[in-house]
C-alpha cells in the first residue's frame, strides 16, 4: 500500500476477530506496565492514548494494540521526551499516514538530543571514574604507608 492511502475498512470476519481478541483491565495494564491506573486515566485524559474500549459497566479494556502503543510511550518519557512532545506525536499518529514525515522528523530530532545527553553522561561517568580511581588510591597509600594520601585533586 502506497503513503497517503486510506486503510481499508475490516472485513465483518476481522472486525468480529478483533472483538474476540482478549483484552486487559486497567489493573492488568498498570501491573504489565509500571503505571499506576491514575497515569493511565490521565495518558487517555491528556489524549496520549486514544480513548480506550470500554465494557457494557464501563469499565476499561485494553487491547495488546493499546499495550504496545503504552510501551512506546514509556520509551518516549524514559527517553526524556516532555509530555507536550509526547502529546503533539499521539495526535499526528492519531492523524493517520499523512502524518508518517511529521513524526520520522520528531523521533530524529529526540533521537538526536538523547545521543547528546548520552555522550554527556559518558563524560560525567569517566570524570566520576576518575575521582573514584583516585580515592582508592589515597586508601591503598594509607594501607601501604600507614598515613592518609594527599587530597590534592579533591
Amino acid at each position: 500500500m502506497s503513503s497517503g492511502q486510506p486503510l481499508k475498512p475490516l472485513s465483518r470476519d476481522q472486525d468480529r476477530d478483533r472483538d474476540r481478541e482478549p483484552t486487559l483491565t486497567i489493573a492488568q495494564v498498570a501491573e504489565r506496565t509500571g503505571l499506576s491506573h491514575d497515569t493511565l486515566r490521565y495518558y487517555e485524559k491528556a489524549g496520549l492514548i486514544e480513548r480506550v474500549g470500554r465494557t457494557t459497566g464501563n469499565q476499561r479494556r485494553y487491547q495488546s494494540a493499546d499495550l504496545a502503543w503504552l510501551e512506546f510511550l514509556l520509551r518516549l518519557r524514559e527517553t526524556g521526551m516532555s509530555i507536550a512532545d509526547m502529546q503533539r506525536f499521539a495526535a499526528l499518529r492519531a492523524a493517520g499516514n499523512v502524518t508518517v514525515a511529521d513524526r520520522l522528523a520528531m523521533l530524529r530530532e529526540h533521537r538526536a538530543e538523547l545521543a547528546d545527553r548520552i555522550r554527556a553522561l559518558r563524560r560525567n561517568a569517566t570524570v566520576l571514574d576518575h575521582k573514584i580511581d583516585h580515592y582508592e588510591q589515597l586508601l591503598l597509600d594509607e594501607v601501604e604507608h600507614g598515613q592518609p594520601g594527599s587530597d590534592e585533586l579533591t
